[in-house]
């Protein structure tokens, strides 16, 4: 059985760690009781978190054995972080599990050594701070949650839902991950590289973007342009730009092409589709582009993800 063990340390934010409880708690493999022993280790027995204190069963020590670490958020990221939180953090990294933070958990991460010369996230208000403390890091303060492999982080709240349930589907599968998120009364969790709400600052004039998402959603097929949704949109090229940076934190040709490779992930995960279909599909125009920018937004080749990633 999978073990997740999640570090309970003064200061932590009682969402996150509970997200991370409410999600693996739920999800239930066919034959097994539970797919994972989840276990809220403590740095003290008593946890002070907020408006209330967490009683915890498992101290740091219950933590040396779990495949998966997840570090919830911690109110004041200016405080001073316990030694034996690094410790344990650094020792699981070093015998190869998998860790993982939420939110401002990434500072403590971050304080351990482990996010040195790779990219990560966390809440966007915190991503400049983390960015100018630790400058080995390379921050993204765009995206919902970023997958390294052996090392994940998270934007907040909402974001680390989609990370849990991410993690979920790494293990066993997007129609697990999918009945986990149904019993938990959740949404299927978004793309990580999906732009997180960033307040920028109000607009001259508001343009409801939604229809023309949609819509770009329906023609996904055809090769757009930049003219194309233009015109469908009825502003000029500088106004649709413009306008999509501010309310979805990117270009228009960008959240086209995340739209593509989330539908591609989608078909890839659900249907008998080539990899050359899919790409037909998805808008690609041929198989060689569509693997090239699937890799490079994914991570790993179509035929990997659909083997790691279709229902078992």
């Amino acid at each position: 059985m999978h073990t997740i063990a999640i570090l309970a340390q003064h200061g932590c934010i009682p969402f996150d760690l509970a997200t991370a409880c409410e999600v693996f708690s739920r999800v239930r493999v066919p034959g097994l009781d539970t797919a994972y022993d989840v276990r809220v280790c403590g740095e003290a027995p008593s946890v002070g978190a907020g408006l209330f204190d967490l009683h915890t069963r498992w101290n740091l020590g219950h933590a040396s054995a779990a495949d998966t670490v997840i570090v919830p958020g911690i109110e004041d990221i200016d405080a001073p972080l316990p030694e034996p939180v690094l410790a344990t953090i650094r020792e699981a990294s070093a015998r190869g599990a998998r860790i993982a933070s939420i939110c401002t958990g990434a500072f403590v991460l971050a304080a351990s050594g482990i996010l040195d010369g790779v990219r990560a996230t966390t809440h966007w208000m915190a991503a400049g701070e983390l960015a100018r403390r630790f400058p080995a890091i390379d921050v993204d303060p765009n995206v919902l949650f970023i997958d390294n492999g052996k090392v994940l982080t998270s934007a907040g709240a909402a974001a680390g839902l989609d990370l849990c349930l991410h993690l979920v589907r790494r293990d066993y599968g997007a129609a697990l991950a999918a009945d986990a998120a149904r019993l938990a009364v959740m949404p299927l969790e978004r793309a990580g590289g999906q732009a997180q709400f960033i307040v920028h600052p109000e607009p001259s004039s508001s343009l409801a973007l939604q229809p023309v998402l949609k819509w770009i959603e329906t023609q996904l097929h055809r090769a757009l342009t930049l003219d194309t949704i233009a015109a469908h949109a009825a502003l000029s090229k500088r106004t649709l730009s413009r306008r999509f940076l501010e309310q979805t934190g990117t270009s228009p040709l960008q959240w086209l092409l995340g739209a593509r490779v989330r539908r591609a992930q989608y078909l890839l995960e659900t249907s008998a589709l080539s990899v050359e279909q899919v790409a037909n599909a998805t808008g690609f125009g041929s198989s060689a582009a569509f693997r090239a920018c699937f890799s490079k937004q994914v991570g790993t080749s179509p035929h990997y993800y659909r083997r790691s990633f279709r229902p078992r």
